[in-house]
């Protein structure tokens, strides 16, 4: 009984969104999703520290991009955060007296934490070998409302237009309660979120996970919905809406899966396909030869 009531009380908040407030909060109609969707990669990480206010900034001043992409977990205190990996990774994050984590240590989860916590952590000024163009200066973690706050604020000053936001479910079916708290509950926690900034209707959620997907249809059929797959996928066109049971607005598939029967398989039943994650001019040139919706990458200044 004490749970319905906190699920009843929590869609007390969510009710209006869900009726007709989607199409209502942003300047720009709910289906006036960007014909080329040109996605900078958790911010843009080749240029910038990775899922972070500064590289979202840069993605902004970058007038190629219409989308900016992130992934977000769950604090210990239920905050929603906007970063990549479960844990603080060694390869680019400090701790908070500035020496380096331990190589393998993966025990710093962003689950075990509290944001008052893992905001003492740098994730922007280790040399990150992957990405050696990559701006470096010191760097906190952000909570996806204060990024939403900074990114609007930003984008208003600098664009005639508002920014779309992918965002990603970081669950795992395997991980309920561990890595992150029950599927349901995270993909409310960023929901509510986004409802409350009123960027709802400029928002796609994604996740690989497909219990979050099925549950973000069931639960929130207005909002856009993109199945992430990787390039092991086998499954066709059909075979995936049957195993979604619905037909989601975008498919994001590894950027290696993607040919002209792929395309035409998903564009008849009128979905979407946004590849990830390029990050050579040459092969966006051959996606969108091959009319794809939209690219992920890296590197938005390549776009």
């Amino acid at each position: 009984m004490r749970k319905s009531l906190r699920r009843i009380a929590f869609f007390g908040v969510i009710l209006p969104f869900t009726s007709c407030s989607v199409m209502k909060d942003s300047a720009q109609p709910a289906n006036s999703f960007p014909k080329l969707s040109l996605e900078a990669h958790r911010g843009g990480r080749g240029l910038y520290p990775e899922e972070s206010i500064p590289a979202m900034k840069n993605a902004i001043d970058l007038p190629q991009v219409t989308t900016l992409e992130m992934d977000c977990h769950i604090t210990k205190d239920k905050k929603v955060v906007v970063f990549h990996d479960d844990y603080l990774n060694p390869k680019f994050v400090l701790k908070p007296d500035g020496s380096e984590i331990p190589e393998k240590d993966k025990s710093l989860k962003i689950y075990a934490m509290n944001y008052q916590d893992l905001i003492r952590y740098d994730i922007g000024s280790k040399f990150y070998k992957e990405f050696p163009e990559q701006k470096k200066q010191l760097t906190r973690i952000a909570k996806l409302a204060d990024l939403i706050d900074s990114t609007e604020a930003y984008a208003l000053q600098k664009r005639k237009a508002p920014m779309f936001y992918n965002i990603e479910v970081k669950s795992n079916e395997d991980k309920d309660g561990i890595n992150h708290p029950r599927v349901e509950e995270f993909v409310d926690l960023i929901v509510q979120v986004i409802t409350e900034k009123k960027i709802a209707a400029r928002t796609v959620i994604q996740s690989f996970d497909i219990r979050a997907v099925k549950y973000l249809n069931t639960a929130y059929p207005q909002l856009k919905v993109s199945y992430l797959i990787d390039e092991n996928y086998s499954k066709n066109a059909q075979e995936t809406i049957d195993a979604l049971g619905f037909t989601p607005f975008i498919i994001s598939p590894h950027y290696k899966l993607v040919n002209s029967d792929f395309i035409r398989q998903y564009h008849k039943v009128n979905v979407k396909v946004i590849p990830w994650t390029v990050n050579t001019k040459t092969v966006m040139e051959q996606l969108k030869a091959l009319k794809v919706d939209g690219v992920i990458s890296d590197y938005p200044n390549l776009f």
